[in-house]
């Protein structure tokens, strides 16, 4: 990919030019993943539930994991931006648009296997036209629809000097849509009283603290692949540090919030067999909990990050770990909707209650292929709308006094 630098001199930003043939072939790749993963959820749409790995006792699977991590990460994404605008850091300004545009894509990518995995995606517009603000699922579409408009406008203000006197205003909006955002992802699960491994109370700030670390790390994978592929240059070594140290920060945050989760609930009586199932059973799920996201996702980020390697930069120090981290997220999420699923509801707490519908057995599930498909189609996707926007607009920072990544001579 070759970049084309942009006649408005005052902005100092530059589009995607889409000339070179490895543009052409990231934009196929990323097109045809997308577009396999539209056709994996037909393919389930058509035939049915049966096809998936998902039964009765497990109802969302991997697709859902991917889709809870994207959305999640998408907030997360936007912390960039904010910390440019809203907390007055200049060295992270010029990247402000491009950590819009990456919150955006990332959130629609999250949406995108959401809707294809929950099935009949043509009801969506009742669900956007007729309103019960008592189901949180409900009030999650609005927060996803705002962030979209509140974004949109909020990377306009960047992109028109002219309205520099909102831009502060609608800034300090978006950081604030995205706090609601995360919450109302948290409190999907915080409020299922149906289900002891996810009602509590700490989900919605546990969401929040996870949001830091994934978002990111997306975007550290973002600026990377722009690096690589768009021959862009390299962040100031000045910015660097600060992403791995702001980086470590939210790491170490994040790990401790799951921690506070499953110590606290260990606490309570009704979920002490859960958290002894989730953290120590013989299922996959403790794995995933414990060298997933607690080694691969938190410890060695947080080694590689803070302990120097002789002859390993602060570049790849960071994205190294940013893998780590966006790995052991996955991991995480699949281990908290997957793994709490699968555990025994008690659906009368204190009594004696029998069935010949599995009644105390551990659900069982392992992704088919079409759920596999889908997953991989909604980051696809994110790839794709990052590299249509950067083609479409001028996005990307081009002045050497920025210190950015994408700083030119």
């Amino acid at each position: 990919m070759s970049t084309s630098t942009v006649s408005h001199a005052h902005a100092g930003f530059q589009a995607l030019a889409g000339r070179s043939l490895g543009f052409w072939l990231l934009l196929a790749f990323f097109g045809i993943f997308a577009a396999l993963g539209g056709l994996a959820s037909l393919y389930m749409e058509h035939n049915g539930h049966w096809v998936t790995g998902m039964n009765n006792q497990v109802p969302w699977g991997l697709p859902h994991a991917c889709a809870v991590f994207l959305l999640v990460a998408s907030t997360g994404a936007l912390n960039i931006a904010s910390l440019g605008s809203v907390f007055s850091k200049d060295d992270y300004r010029p990247l402000g648009r491009l950590s819009a545009l990456s919150a955006m894509a990332v959130q629609a990518g999250g949406l995108f296997i959401l809707l294809l995995d929950l099935g009949r995606a043509d009801r969506l517009v009742v669900a956007m036209t007729n309103y019960n603000f008592t189901s949180i699922f409900c009030l999650n579409i609005v927060l996803y629809n705002g962030f979209f408009a509140i974004v949109t406008t909020y990377l306009y203000m960047m992109m028109e000097p002219r309205l520099e006197r909102f831009y502060r205003p609608v800034a300090f909006s978006a950081f604030v849509w995205r706090l609601a955002v995360t919450t109302g992802t948290g409190s999907i699960f915080g409020l299922m009283v149906s289900r002891m491994a996810f009602h509590s109370a700490i989900m919605a700030p546990l969401f929040i603290a996870l949001s830091l670390s994934f978002g990111l790390a997306m975007f550290v994978v973002i600026l990377a692949l722009l690096q690589a592929g768009a021959r862009r240059p390299a962040p100031s070594d000045q910015l660097q540090h600060r992403l791995v140290v702001l980086l470590a920060v939210f790491v170490a945050v994040s790990l401790y919030m799951v921690v506070v989760h499953h110590v606290t609930s260990f606490y309570s009586a009704e979920r002490r067999d859960f958290e002894r199932y989730i953290l120590f059973g013989d299922g996959v799920y403790p794995i995933l909990l414990w060298v997933g996201f607690g080694l691969i996702g938190s410890v060695l980020p947080l080694l590689i990050l803070l302990v120097p390697v002789p002859g390993v930069g602060k570049q790849a120090r960071l994205l190294i770990s940013s893998v780590g981290v966006i790995g052991g997220g996955v991991a995480l999420m699949y281990a908290i909707i997957v793994g709490g699923e699968s555990f025994p509801i008690d659906l009368f707490p204190g009594k004696l209650a029998s069935s010949t519908f599995f009644d105390g057995v551990v659900g069982t599930y392992t992704p088919s292929t079409p759920e596999i498909v889908l997953s991989f189609g909604g980051f696809a996707l994110v790839g794709l709308i990052l590299m249509i926007g950067l083609w479409v607009l001028e996005l990307l920072p081009s002045r050497r006094d920025t210190q950015t990544p994408g700083r030119q001579s």
